[in-house]
């Protein structure tokens, strides 16, 4: 009897010393994209599945035994508000279920434009969710172009925030021909607030920008907007971390029109494009919008290209498995063997 219960001791001790330490695991809002990021990083997805209620409550649960392993659940979390809940109540069986490091990969983090108190008596969302991430146990983040670089002072655990100009830099490469030259290229912030990450770009390329100003008559509505640069017989790029209604966007587009551009474009990180954004760019004067699939697109449109942050997603996951350096990350990972962006 003691025998048999040291050989089964033993043989459950193999077991879990030869247990894969890190797991990949997703929510159902970014399935799609999760599925891209296994497979780029060779590994299938861990088992996990959703109980869903007639009332609307669901149950997340991991189907397979994760004690003491890496686990890294992917989900962004763009509305609805039931995202952000499935995440962390995936973050809290991970923790009740004996998980070494638990990450969340969050390529779109919701709820980031309300990163201030703007007016009085409203909430700093943004700080909300970080609490609420870390209360439930979570022990790193790895997410894409937040609204505001200080959101990551927010949480207690490390952020690693990766930039999607590591994909948009060598897709704006690969576009240069005769007609489109980059030392003809400017960058334009469609609003004050993304004047830092025009700069970047033009630094990394080599190129000037131009800003547009805004003054906004209520949320989501655009009043008066003023072009602060010379665009005459240049190709503009405006780039900024969301597209929503794409009222902004638009309109920043029109005026760098009107003051002798001879083109615009649009690099956008995260396409939200609520209500008829996809109807008002397709009737705007940018020649394309270029997004990522951070939030996929709801409506297909012949302007919108959107491109994969699974590469640098998946490198960056083995990186942080593997303790390596991300400094160097931003500028080489697309252009690293198999991690090219598939256009």
């Amino acid at each position: 009897m003691q025998t048999e219960k040291r050989r089964n001791s033993k043989k459950i001790m193999s077991e879990q010393s030869s247990k894969d330490p890190l797991l990949l695991f997703t929510g159902r809002a970014t399935a799609y994209l999760a599925k891209d990021i296994a497979e780029i990083y060779g590994k299938p997805l861990g088992n996990s599945q959703v109980l869903q209620y007639a009332d609307g409550e669901f149950q997340p649960s991991f189907e397979q035994n994760i004690r003491g392993c890496d686990v890294f659940i992917i989900q962004s979390t763009f509305a609805p508000s039931d995202n952000l809940m499935e995440l962390l109540m995936y973050v809290d069986a991970a923790k009740r279920a004996s998980a070494k490091k638990i990450i969340a990969v969050i390529p779109y983090f919701g709820f980031a434009r309300q990163d201030r108190k703007d007016k009085p008596r409203v909430p700093i969302s943004a700080k909300l969710i970080a609490d609420l991430l870390h209360a439930v146990g979570i022990t790193r983040i790895i997410t894409i172009d937040l609204h505001a670089d200080q959101i990551q002072g927010f949480f207690d655990v490390p952020v690693d925030h990766l930039y999607a100009s590591s994909i948009f830099i060598p897709y704006l490469r690969g576009l240069a021909n005769d007609n489109f030259k980059l030392n003809d290229v400017l960058f334009a912030s469609p609003d004050v607030g993304g004047t830092k990450r025009a700069s970047e770009y033009a630094k990394k390329l080599g190129c000037g920008f131009v800003m547009c100003y805004k003054q906004r008559n209520k949320p989501n509505e655009v009043g008066v907007m003023q072009l602060i640069g010379d665009v005459k017989d240049k190709h503009v790029i405006l780039v900024d971390d969301i597209v929503d209604t794409g009222s902004t966007l638009c309109k920043a587009a029109q005026v760098i029109m009107d003051n002798g551009a001879k083109s615009v474009r649009a690099m956008i990180t995260h396409p939200v494009l609520s209500g008829n954004a996809v109807e008002k760019i397709e009737n705007s004067v940018m020649e394309e919008l270029i997004v990522t699939d951070t939030i996929p697109l709801r409506q297909v449109s012949a302007k919108i290209r959107a491109l994969s942050v699974a590469p640098i997603l998946s490198e960056a996951i083995r990186r942080v498995e593997a303790n390596e350096s991300i400094a160097d990350f931003y500028e080489m990972a697309v252009s690293k063997k198999g991690l090219t962006i598939k256009f």
